[in-house]
């Protein structure tokens, strides 16, 4: 055979190897380069997503604690203003108390300072009465002259 008859039959069984190629072998290449495409496509997309997603969760979960933090505080207002009545009331009380006891220390001292008036009335009256005896020489007589001494008494 020649050199020319071999390189038309190698043109030959190229060209049948380019034909199969293109009928049977490059579409399953390009189904298969698409579908890996497509994954790809896909795959950037759910990641993109699901950046977008995480975005949005941080910035609900900052602005949960926001709400969570002026819960808290304003819970702190709160409890500050109600321990501050507490204590006012306390104070109302104890000043309430404070002057129950002073009037009825009063109330006491009075009664205390009346009986010793009387205490020292009657002492009074017993050493007028003493002296006069003495001085008279006699026996007063205590029932007649009771009158006068309740006046002098008083009147002490």
């Amino acid at each position: 055979m020649s050199i020319n008859a071999t390189l038309l039959a190698q043109m030959i069984v190229f060209a049948l190897l380019i034909w199969f190629t293109m009928k049977f072998v490059w579409p399953i290449l390009l189904q298969a380069m698409q579908d890996r495409e497509t994954r790809i496509s896909e795959g950037l997309a759910a990641a993109e997503k699901g950046r977008h997603d995480l975005e949005l969760a941080e910035k609900r979960a900052a602005e949960l604690m926001r709400e969570g933090k002026e819960k808290a505080q304003e819970y702190i207002v709160q409890a500050q203003k109600r321990a501050d009545e507490i204590v006012e009331e306390a104070k109302d009380v104890a000043r309430a108390e404070g002057e129950r006891l002073k009037s009825a220390a009063r109330a006491d001292m009075e009664t205390e300072l009346n009986q010793v008036r009387e205490n020292l009335r009657a002492q009074v009256a017993a050493l007028a009465v003493a002296g006069a005896e003495q001085i008279l020489a006699r026996e007063v007589d205590v029932k007649a002259h009771k009158q006068m001494l309740d006046k002098l008494s008083a009147s002490l």
